[in-house]
């Protein structure tokens, strides 16, 4: 068996997660801890296939693999290079890390039965997104894995956890119907969806633009992008806080891969440019930034600021999107690694003071960090690498997509990210300052000193050191992984290197 074929073996079994959820369901009733068991391992082996791949991928290796044709240059395929890889990665990664939190955390929660599969098909559906070999794939995946969540959000069933879930599930609809359309025009235009052949539409035609307004809808959408934003502030703060981890940490980054496709495989860089639609993602990045950070500033729920905080996140990649540049590019991709271990850290570590307290308003959290010291101290870190304090990995993000706005010449870029950084300021500090320094009484006191060497379990507390760890790591760190990976996936897309 030569390598290309060992790659394509690794890759279908990838999706196993798949197969599983169905075995999942059926121990559920039976045995809860092995159903527990079984989502880690789960969630373990996959994570440790994707790591097989990372050799062959750093070496500059490429595989796609068309299983069958529905229509003539109509097919279910997969891919693999190096920005495939990375997003496959890091969405790994932070799946097992929320697996094991979740179970502690659900133990005190109900349909631990439902969560456990659905959470499993969720991530099947997000490796095929990313290990899409073509638009009509990764479609395909992405309506299944919008349609499946939709599940983790209403889990709660409360009156607001089914509003904030019809909210969603209407932008998914929207969002696919309109990812549809542009599939159907690139393929009239193009003759085909594959991301194998470089750029599918060389010229920016009124039907070109209009199958590029579809696909900055239907992927703008999933990623938070403004004014498409309206689902995610009520969606993240009612679903479990694990599932929220990964609706900020993870699903909202197959949004941002799919606009990374449509650039650099629908179109082109020459395309973008030449009729100004790079000026209108651009815009779009700079509202959603400030936008997203503004409103964060006026809410007091701990959870519904952080959802509001991930929209003006996502818009920093929106906006390396937009400044295409090998610098912009590279801050777009290391955003994507750094913000998806940031904000899972950050909501784990919310969901851990709500779990523990009950307490969910920032108003009550004086204090928290006396209770919740090792909770709270992760929470701090990744909230300073979110602001961009140095040298945490936020910073050096923020630090590399500035570098390509001054590239570009687009100074104004660097000031939004600038008044973006005090905005981040002004709506964590009031957070995590008050949970280690506000006073307190000596009864109080003292009650925070008991409860102090209690924190959360193991299982709910490791996954957020980790977190926090890789923040400061990848900040730090020579030997830098992502960062590297980041590198590469600039060069490969820039260069077009497509086989």
């Amino acid at each position: 068996m030569d390598e290309a074929t060992a790659i394509t073996v690794i890759l279908v079994v990838i999706f196993f997660p798949i197969i599983m959820t169905p075995i999942l369901m059926s121990v559920s009733d039976r045995s809860e801890k092995l159903r527990d068991i079984l989502a880690v391992v789960t969630s373990a082996i996959t994570f440790l296939l994707v790591l097989t791949l990372y050799p062959f991928v750093v070496r500059g290796g490429i595989v796609q693999h068309t299983f069958f044709e529905i229509l003539p240059n109509l097919e279910i395929s997969i891919r693999l290079d190096v920005l495939s890889f990375s997003l496959t990665a890091i969405a790994s990664f932070i799946w097992l890390l929320s697996t094991i939190y979740s179970i502690d955390y659900m133990a005190k929660e109900h349909g631990g039965s439902r969560y456990y599969p659905v959470l499993m098909f969720t991530l099947g559906s997000c490796l095929g997104i990313f290990l899409a070999g073509d638009f009509f794939t990764l479609f395909v995946f992405f309506e299944l894995m919008s349609l499946i969540s939709y599940i983790l959000v209403v889990h709660e069933e409360t009156e607001e956890a089914l509003k904030a879930g019809y909210k969603y599930l209407v932008m998914t609809i929207i969002g696919g119907l309109a990812l549809f359309f542009g599939i159907i025009i690139t393929f009239e235009l193009g003759g085909t969806v594959s991301f194998g052949v470089g750029s599918i539409i060389e010229e920016g035609t009124l039907i070109a633009f209009l199958a590029f307004m579809c696909f900055l809808i239907g992927f703008g959408m999933k990623a938070g992008m403004f004014p498409l934003h309206v689902w995610l502030p009520d969606a993240h703060p009612v679903a479990p806080s694990p599932a929220s981890a990964l609706l900020s940490g993870v699903m909202l980054k197959t949004g941002a891969y799919g606009l990374f496709r449509v650039i650099f495989n629908a179109f082109s860089i020459e395309v973008m440019q030449t009729n100004n639609w790079d000026i209108v993602l651009g815009v779009l990045a700079v509202i959603t930034i400030l936008l997203g950070s503004a409103v964060a500033l006026t809410q007091n729920d701990l959870k519904r600021r952080l959802a509001y905080s991930s929209v003006g996140m996502m818009g920093y990649v929106l906006l390396g999107l937009s400044v295409l540049n090998e610098n912009a590019i590279i801050g777009a991709v290391f955003h994507i690694f750094c913000h998806a271990i940031m904000k899972s850290c950050l909501f784990l570590a919310a969901g851990a003071i709500i779990w523990k307290t009950g307490k969910r308003t920032i108003s009550e959290l004086g204090s928290i960090g006396r209770e919740m010291p090792f909770t709270m101290a992760c929470f701090s870190i990744a909230a300073l690498a979110m602001i961009g304090i140095p040298p945490l990995s936020g910073f050096l993000s923020k630090w590399t997509l500035g570098l390509g706005a001054l590239d570009a010449n687009a100074t104004f870029y660097v000031i939004v990210l600038l008044i973006s950084s005090l905005l981040n300021a002004l709506y964590y500090l009031p957070i995590i300052v008050p949970a280690f320094f506000e006073m307190v009484g000596d009864e109080e006191q003292g009650h925070a000193l008991k409860l102090s060497v209690q924190d959360v379990p193991p299982k709910m507390l490791a996954p957020m050191i980790i977190l926090a760890i890789f923040t400061v790591i990848f900040g730090l760190s020579p030997i830098n992984v992502p960062f590297d990976l980041s590198q590469m996936t600039s060069d490969f897309l820039l260069k077009g290197g497509w086989f």
